[in-house]
């Protein structure tokens, strides 16, 4: 029904080069941070055991359409530990210096990576160690796994040592082998994968890289340490946050799946809701902050303009000027992904989004549930932070800062 006719054009494109190497690596975060939004709900509604299954199943669901989708599209396909570790390199489950990941390549069939800083890892030991195994264990076992898979189905990624830490403050957080070998038995997809794929956002169509433009148009080169990203020109630049916001929809639509087999249709929304809010509000807190946006209406026009919910192009049909978004009917709305939770009955995530520029921003909303026009006016009553928001600033991502680093190549070792 609903064609790549706009894929030629992104809402990125506006956006300077500098602006575009600050914004990418804030994108990446932010899509980590969609777990720090949702799994509470799951927890409070279906206990921890089950919310480990939900991620589980949500992971394995969407990272290997995605993971293949920025290899094609920075042309660095292939089947060895280089492909594996610079796909985490561009993964919203790793991203950049909040989850450290420090890579060892040993050949092209053995390597090994620690985590200096693992970010999830100090959001969850305060809350004891059933959590720290839950996610550092149950979750990790299968779901790198399942990453490694985009690039090779005999590819095996074994824990050296993890948490719970010991001595408490152990460093690294955790270290891990990468290795691949014919004689290892091929990773099985997860059944939610086949459901996954079948959604517009997997097979959606982005615009091709410019290789003209000034600037490194894919990362067919060496595997680097830390990625520059103002190395890229800005055409790739533009594609590489496009295709991060397709993998924040994957990763949604997969945790759809996992909470609605848990739950009737009311509490699947209602947690669904819930986990776009908190998410909505910090990705525009963070949007805001990045870009040094005002505080205003034209501050809170630009971050929705450039929020994940109505991106990429095409796929979530809206158009955004003069203090108004109007949205139409679009694919996005067809998968069931987070634009369709947004409504006139149902406006709290978009008011997350105006609170978070400003206190004293009001959105109205009207007209049907996919065709609705978004009006942002000052208020004189301060609206509150969402109590979602809240729940998501538990998380050390919430206020994580960002340095910077030289990009030097790893080679064998």
């Amino acid at each position: 029904m609903f064609g790549n006719v706009t894929a030629a054009h992104s809402r990125y494109e506006s956006l300077s080069r500098d602006e575009l190497a600050t914004l990418v690596p804030e994108l990446l975060l932010i899509g980590q941070l969609i777990d720090r939004s949702g799994m509470a709900w799951c927890i409070s509604n279906f206990g921890r055991a089950e919310m480990l299954q939900v991620a589980i199943e949500e992971w394995m669901g969407a990272s290997p359409i995605y993971t293949r989708r920025m290899q094609k599209a920075l042309k660095y396909e292939g089947v060895d530990i280089f492909t594996v570790f610079k796909g985490l390199q561009l993964d919203i489950g790793a991203p950049p210096q909040f989850m450290d990941f420090r890579y060892t390549v040993h050949d092209r069939w053995n390597g090994e990576f620690h985590l200096d800083h693992c970010g999830a890892l100090l959001d969850v030991e305060p809350m004891g160690e059933d959590y720290v195994r839950g996610m550092c264990h149950d979750i990790e076992d299968p779901t790198f796994d399942a990453t490694a898979v985009a690039t090779n189905r005999r590819a095996q990624i074994r824990p050296i040592h993890r948490p719970p830490r010991t001595p408490a403050d152990r460093h690294p957080h955790c270290a891990w082998t990468v290795k691949i070998d014919e004689s290892y038995p091929p990773v099985e997809d997860h059944p939610h994968l086949a459901l996954v794929a079948e959604t517009k956002a997997a097979s959606w169509e982005l615009a091709p890289i410019d290789a003209s433009d000034s600037g490194e148009s894919d990362y067919s080169g060496p595997l680097l340490a830390d990625l520059d990203f103002a190395a890229f020109s800005h055409s790739a630049l533009v594609r590489i946050a496009d295709e991060v916001c397709l993998q924040m929809h994957l990763l949604n639509l997969s945790f759809i799946v996992a909470v609605r087999k848990r739950a009737d249709d009311a509490l699947a929304k209602d947690i669904c809701t819930k986990q776009l809010t908190g998410l909505a509000g910090i990705a525009a807190e963070r949007i805001h902050k990045a870009l040094n946006l005002p505080k205003d209406i034209e501050g809170a026009q630009r971050v929705l303009e450039l929020h994940p919910l109505l991106n990429p192009v095409g796929y979530v049909d809206a158009d955004v000027e003069d203090g108004r978004v109007h949205v139409r009917p679009s694919a996005a709305h067809e998968d069931g992904a987070w634009i369709s939770l947004c409504t006139p009955a149902s406006t709290q995530s978009l008011q997350a989004i105006a609170t978070a520029v400003d206190p004293h921003l009001a959105v109205h909303v009207t007209g049907t549930d996919t065709d609705w026009t978004l009006e942002l006016q000052h208020s004189d009553t301060a609206a509150k932070e969402p109590s979602e928001v809240e729940v998501v600033k538990f998380s050390g991502g919430a206020t994580f800062e960002f340095e910077s680093r030289k990009s030097l190549p790893l080679t064998v070792v």
